[in-house]
């Protein structure tokens, strides 16, 4: 007996990709960077070392290569 490997995206099954669930990622993705960018942008406007109170962010230059990199830290711990 055989068992056939299914194909994966990002450790998700290929059962489990759906329109819908693209849709529902990228919702949640899109809502944590403007949640985050605004706090960097709040914590950067009043000279606080925001870096690292955001996991992934410590070493990126940039505020959103740092918020980018926070919310890919977040949305690994959803699956």
């Amino acid at each position: 007996m055989s068992t056939q490997v299914q194909r994966t995206r990002n450790g998700v099954p290929q059962a489990m990709l759906t329109k819908e669930g693209d849709k529902a990622f990228f919702v949640i993705f899109v809502s944590a960077f403007v949640v985050l960018l605004a706090m960097a942008l709040v914590a950067q406007t009043l000279g606080l070392h925001w870096r690292s109170w955001l996991p992934g962010a410590e070493g990126v230059k940039s505020v959103t290569g740092g918020v980018k990199a926070a919310v890919y830290s977040f949305m690994s711990h959803l699956q």
